[in-house]
């Protein structure tokens, strides 16, 4: 039984990140390449991935929908809680003033965080209110693409 559980987990956690690849989003699995593309200038949505009904209900459409819009961060980038435990500790090292949450968006600019959705605001809502959320965070810190 052990066993089946792993192969299924296997499989959507595989899913989860080709939905989330698929999306234009780049995987960050290690604290190296969270570091690298967070101190870049400009600006960077994280997308906490997690394996939770929320995440793969919500969180990943709102991922994929909120891009299409005339303003946009410069990178893309998720880490994988629960997966890539390392690279996900770096990535929650810049969200300073928010709790560890997953699902969760994070929006940085010039290495610094400017606001996050969090799980909280994921989790029973509408994909669509979470495309809003993040698309009025562009509207505010990112530039016209």
């Amino acid at each position: 039984m052990s066993m089946d559980f792993n192969l299924f987990m296997n499989d959507v956690v595989k899913q989860a990140r080709e939905e989330i690849e698929a999306a234009g989003y780049t995987q960050l699995t290690t604290p190296e390449a969270v570091e690298e593309i967070l101190a870049k200038d400009g600006t960077t949505l994280v997308m906490i991935n997690s394996v939770c009904g929320c995440a793969g209900g919500i969180a990943r459409p709102a991922a994929s929908h909120a891009v299409h819009y005339d303003k946009r961060p410069d990178h893309l980038v998720t880490v994988f809680a629960g997966q890539d435990k390392e690279a996900t500790a770096k990535a929650r090292s810049y969200f300073t003033g928010y709790p560890p949450s997953s699902p969760s968006f994070a929006l940085i600019k010039d290495g610094k965080i400017c606001t996050m959705v969090e799980r909280h605001e994921i989790e029973g809502h509408h994909p669509m209110s979470v495309v809003n959320q993040l698309q009025e965070a562009f509207d505010k810190y990112c530039e016209e693409v």
